[in-house]
């Protein structure tokens, strides 16, 4: 019999795991995206500590009803995470575009399908709330978690940035819209092999 599955809001019971998954997945994900003493300082002991408090008070006091951190859960297992928020980006009004903040499955649970139901579950909440679009940040190099998204409907919207990570390092923004019947309906056709299933992810 195969595990239970599903989605649900975070407690502040799971940062340990979210913070966990983000560690794992970014050290797999990102290895070939992000020099390595960067990859080293955003995944080390202290960053996952920091990571644990972020999530804690993500989960347990957001900083408004509209800043959700979801988990996907098997056999009650938390086994990935999405993070939303009214977007900060000043070429967007937050009363109708959010930002998808993050959106990670533990490599350790890859290819099930935790992705693909993260971000359907995302976008239901997100229409509850009243956005019309939807926009994230990832990496030019990332092409698992481009394709995982551009199969969902996502597209480049032409903006990029690039970090200092002592190199810079690029980042395109992608943007879908999730008005019902606009085509930004979730995750569609796509498989667990896809991005966030396959341990990397947005932002």
């Amino acid at each position: 019999m195969g595990a239970e599955v599903g989605v649900r809001p975070a407690r502040r019971a799971d940062a340990a795991a979210v913070a966990d998954i983000q560690v794992r997945a970014w050290r797999q994900g990102y290895r070939d995206l992000l020099p390595a003493a960067a990859l080293d300082r955003v995944t080390g002991r202290d960053a996952a500590e920091a990571w644990r408090e972020r999530w804690a008070q993500a989960a347990a006091a957001p900083p408004s009803p509209r800043h959700r951190l979801l988990v996907a859960v098997a056999s009650e297992l938390v086994v990935g995470f999405a993070a939303h928020a009214p977007a900060e980006d000043p070429d967007h009004d937050p009363a109708v575009t959010a930002e998808l903040v993050a959106l990670l499955v533990d490599p350790l649970h890859a290819r099930a399908g935790h992705g693909s139901r993260l971000l359907a579950a995302t976008v239901d909440l997100l229409r509850e709330d009243g956005f019309e679009t939807l926009v994230t940040w990832t990496f030019e190099g990332d092409d698992v978690t481009r394709a995982f998204l551009g199969s969902a409907g996502w597209a480049p919207d032409g903006t990029a940035r690039d970090l200092d990570m002592g190199e810079p390092v690029r980042q395109i923004r992608l943007h879908t819209d999730i008005r019902p019947g606009a085509g930004g309906e979730g995750p569609g056709g796509a498989s667990g092999g896809t991005a966030p299933d396959g341990g990397t992810g947005v932002g």
